[in-house]
């Protein structure tokens, strides 16, 4: 784990710390609003392209309200592209049948349904990533035992957060020791990355009980506490159903085709 990429994760969480009219929101109603936006993104079928660009309305929005950098989500986005990607990449081989004609051109439905792939991965994992911005993993696993997610799924779901920046700060170290003691003089090979792997297994096993063991000293009961509970309001209501509408309207009727059908008098 390159040192640029550790710090930018916890950013995401430093994130949730700011106050705005996003970040003053219940928990449960930023996690709400994106299971709904996922839902509908996931809905949409295998092919349609158009209809899903409306929705990137969403995550803009929220980063515009949330004042959240645009550049900073667009940037952990494209460090996850490759797994889109990867899923995606053998549908225009295994799909020839023309779906699309633009001039002489036919357009495989592989190729449309490649791309439909990559716009559901930009919608989805953008809205993840703001999720988390705008409302700090504490609160985030706080909210979902309060929606009555069990809380060992929420304790472990913070403490696997929370835990890789452990394993993050061992392998960071252990790297730089390698580094120090070779002077840049020998490449590290795979052999010593194994014996690397298997050394930062033993350290992080032993890194973890002393952190067990402080917890429990200190009246660590498996319960997530947080400095503040708020009570969805007004204000979090006309949020979640308003973009919930938007999203019912994006579905039920395609305005990009609506448009290229008025624009082309078809």
């Amino acid at each position: 784990m390159k040192a640029g990429t550790y710090i930018e994760i916890g950013q995401m969480d430093e994130l949730g710390r700011m106050d705005t009219p996003l970040h003053r929101l219940d928990a449960r109603t930023n996690i709400l609003t994106t299971i709904f936006f996922i839902v509908t993104v996931m809905s949409f079928p295998q092919y349609e392209i158009s209809a899903l660009m409306p929705l990137f309305v969403f995550p803009f929005a929220l980063m515009g309200i949330g004042n959240i950098p645009v550049a900073g989500i667009l940037k952990k986005v494209a460090v996850a592209a490759p797994f889109a990607i990867f899923v995606g990449l053998f549908n225009p081989l295994l799909d020839h049948r023309p779906v699309l004609l633009i001039g002489s051109r036919e357009i495989s439905g592989g190729w449309i349904s490649f791309a439909s792939i990559l716009l559901r991965f930009m919608l989805t994992v953008s809205a993840a990533l703001i999720l988390v911005a705008s409302t700090g993993i504490h609160r985030l696993c706080a909210g979902l035992e309060r929606m009555g997610v069990p809380r060992l799924f929420a304790v472990q779901l913070l403490f696997l957060y929370r835990y890789l920046f452990v394993i993050g700060d061992e392998a960071l170290r252990m790297l730089r020791g390698v580094q120090m003691r070779t002077a840049g003089l020998r490449r590290t090979g795979l052999r010593t990355y194994g014996s690397l792997t298997g050394r930062l297994l033993l350290r992080s096993m032993d890194r973890a009980q002393r952190i067990y063991l402080a917890m429990i000293s200190r009246g660590f009961t498996g319960e997530i506490h947080v400095l503040s509970r708020t009570r969805p309001g007004w204000r979090d209501a006309a949020f979640l159903l308003g973009w919930v509408l938007f999203f019912l309207i994006i579905r039920l009727w395609n305005p990009a085709a609506g448009l290229g059908r008025q624009l082309t008098g078809n």
